[in-house]
């Protein structure tokens, strides 16, 4: 039986609602759904992986207001049912200088800290970003109210230049430093 991982490009498209943030032209939502996209090749093209996405296609808008998005995000995930979720998002600031990458969780030591550690290694050697490290959420809905160990992953700032040409010029990288840190997290090899 292939692990199941469900990826969850945060926010809709823009122009749409929970369309996400913007910064040095790029939108979170076209970022999230590239990133997303490439890692579900990845696993997908893996055989110990199956991997599903919130938003298949670019147009793809889930729910009809903010809160109805996140409660589909998660709906999909636990009806699947998944063994872990990932959410990934990009960051922003008023101040430009701001910059790295975050991965929350809903509580320290629970296995998805080890995995946040892992694929927060995987980051920053494979997109070059600042490990701004793992922090503790109870607040976020998607780490409240999917039934599996799940992530949310801030993959870097694109109110500061360096982190949003990276996030522009580099998606793969970001890709694989998530993909590495979930072989990683299971003692996998690359294939």
């Amino acid at each position: 039986m292939p692990i199941k991982i469900f990826i969850d490009q945060g926010h809709n498209p823009s122009g749409f609602h929970n369309a996400g943030a913007t910064g040095n032209g790029l939108f979170e939502s076209e970022i999230n759904f590239q990133v997303g996209l490439i890692l579900a090749n990845m696993l997908n093209n893996d055989p110990r992986f199956e991997a599903r996405l919130s938003r298949p296609t670019p147009t793809t808008v889930l729910g009809t207001d903010n809160a109805s998005s996140v409660a589909e995000r998660v709906r999909m995930a636990n009806s699947w049912p998944a063994n872990y979720f990932i959410s990934i998002h990009c960051n922003s600031n008023p101040n430009p200088a701001i910059n790295g990458t975050e991965i929350y969780i809903y509580q320290y030591g629970t296995q998805a800290n080890w995995l946040a550690q892992q694929i927060m290694n995987g980051i920053v050697t494979y997109a070059g970003t600042r490990n701004n490290g793992i922090r503790e959420n109870r607040i976020f809905y998607v780490l409240r109210r999917t039934t599996m160990p799940s992530l949310l992953i801030e993959l870097g700032y694109l109110t500061n230049s360096s982190d949003a040409a990276k996030l522009r010029d580099n998606p793969g990288g970001f890709a694989y430093g998530i993909y590495t840190g979930i072989l990683q997290y299971f003692g996998f090899s690359p294939v």
